[in-house]
């Protein structure tokens, strides 16, 4: 079994959750290939009902075609989820190429893939991800129109990773207004793991506003860079020390996912999670293991949708200034789904669903 949270493992379960409408009843999901160029990739679209599915493209170097199709299919219902409650008119949909992007990335692979998405007519609308830049969307826009997250000198929005970051302090923000009755993150301790390149703006955010960072990143070059230009954010040596730091409020899970498991969650000292990775719950039911604890979880995919925010934006001439405005309403969003979580007497991830799903049946009946 999975939900919007728990990505399946084998090849019964892709296909369980690919037709099963309970846990995915994705609309369509494209096998990409092109020998010329070695492109191997996936395009998964959940749905469509609120407007064309919007969601980045993911190039890792998956183990199996299993797991890039289970990564795929994961991904692209956390967008649907994600569009609808940050209030787009868009459907959820994710890409994932196959390989390194260090060794396989060429010009000529992104070509292709351009012409792929650009086949499914408008279906789908690609973005950046994991391993994919503003410079390899302006390579894929050469053949595809539906392509955003390019640089302002092709006529995107550039980097998401400012309106990513502003959202999720916006979401800390609610946090603590819910379990501390003020907004104000001005001394407490913040522990963000992940110090790319959302987590480097959601730390200089946390610090304009007086907080104490503690930071860790499995990449050296990227905590030192942090170090370098915050010299009062202090570092530990990995995820496992920074959970467990003494005296922290809050923790910023801001890599990859499946962050909060059943190692991390029992370990963990802060009493708010709240940060910019998608898909955070490792397995259905963590979320009632955090909520067993005490802590508060502010679901990834509400409070990381400024970026999508963001590249939405793009197909309708990009506004910085609208887009943070929009990205603000975060905080609103974040504290309607604590409130609804009390009211129905479930975790804030069931709640945050729940709101998501009735937007989009809404949508479907309407049509």
């Amino acid at each position: 079994m999975t939900d919007v949270h728990g990505a399946p493992s084998t090849s019964h379960d892709v296909l369980h959750t690919l037709f099963d409408s309970d846990q995915g009843g994705h609309e369509q999901v494209v096998l990409c290939q092109d020998r010329a160029s070695g492109l191997k990739a996936v395009i998964a679209l959940h749905s469509t009902a609120l407007g064309p599915a919007l969601g980045g493209t993911r190039f890792h170097p998956y183990a199996t075609d299993a797991e890039a199709v289970a990564d795929a299919l994961n991904l692209a219902r956390g967008m649907s989820y994600k569009n609808a409650l940050a209030g787009l008119d868009h459907g959820g949909g994710k890409a994932v190429i196959i390989g390194d992007p260090q060794r396989v990335k060429t010009d000529e692979l992104l070509l292709a893939y351009g012409r792929f998405v650009a086949s499914l007519g408008g279906r789908y609308v690609t973005a950046c991800d994991v391993g994919t830049y503003v410079a390899d969307m302006d390579v894929v826009a050469r053949t595809c129109r539906w392509t955003t997250g390019r640089s302002p000198e092709n006529g995107g929005a550039g980097d998401s990773s400012v309106l990513t970051a502003f959202g999720v302090f916006q979401g800390m923000r609610a946090s603590a207004a819910h379990l501390w009755g003020d907004p104000s993150l001005a001394g407490r301790k913040v522990g963000v793991a992940g110090v790319g390149k959302v987590g480097h703006h959601l730390v200089g955010h946390l610090l304009e506003e007086g907080a104490e960072v503690v930071v860790t990143d499995v990449r050296a070059e990227s905590v030192s860079r942090l170090l370098a230009a915050h010299p009062r954010v202090t570092a530990v040596a990995d995820t496992d020390a920074l959970i467990r730091t003494p005296g922290l409020d809050v923790y910023a899970p801001c890599a990859l996912g499946g962050a909060l498991d059943d190692d991390t969650v029992p370990a963990l000292t802060a009493k708010v999670v709240c940060g910019a990775a998608n898909n955070q719950l490792a397995h259905p039911g963590v979320e009632k293991d955090l909520a067993d604890r005490g802590i508060l979880y502010a679901p990834d995919y509400v409070v990381n949708a400024g970026g999508v925010i963001q590249v939405a934006d793009e197909l309708h001439g990009f506004d910085f200034e609208r887009c943070r405005a929009k990205a603000a309403r975060i905080y609103d969003t974040t504290l309607a789904i604590f409130a609804r979580a009390n009211a129905d007497g479930v975790p804030p991830a069931a709640a945050a669903d729940r709101i998501a799903e009735h937007r989009m049946a809404e949508a479907r009946a309407a049509r």
